[in-house]
């Protein structure tokens, strides 16, 4: 039998997207603010929401530390549907999401003390 291969854990989720021009940002920072607490209700993972410096319309969602990928992108995916994100995202965009792992030192290396 061959062994299940293993994420490295623990994954970063990175969601950004574009909100549609006629959509009001308080409704749209309530509405996933909610979506988030759906979701750390049923994972344990609680998000951050930050929109882009220099262009207001551009938000990202940042969860870590997630230990179990599959299920956190179902239960992620299931608290979107829910909560009607898709109806906040600019026509012709979507909804980029990114997974990110921590770093591991070279071998034989060490990151100087600062």
């Amino acid at each position: 039998m061959i062994p299940a291969l293993q994420e490295p854990s623990p994954l970063a989720y990175y969601v950004y997207y574009r909100l549609r021009a006629d959509t009001d940002s308080a409704e749209a920072e309530g509405r996933i603010a909610a979506m988030q607490q759906t979701l750390a209700a049923s994972t344990g993972v609680h998000g951050r929401l930050l929109r882009r410096k220099d262009d207001p319309a551009t938000w990202m969602e940042i969860y870590e530390p997630i230990e179990d990928g599959p299920v956190f992108e179902l239960a992620l995916q299931q608290a979107v549907d829910s909560a009607g994100i898709a109806g906040l995202i600019e026509p012709g965009s979507a909804r980029h999401l990114e997974r990110f792992i921590d770093m591991e030192p070279a071998s034989g290396q060490h990151c100087p003390p600062v």
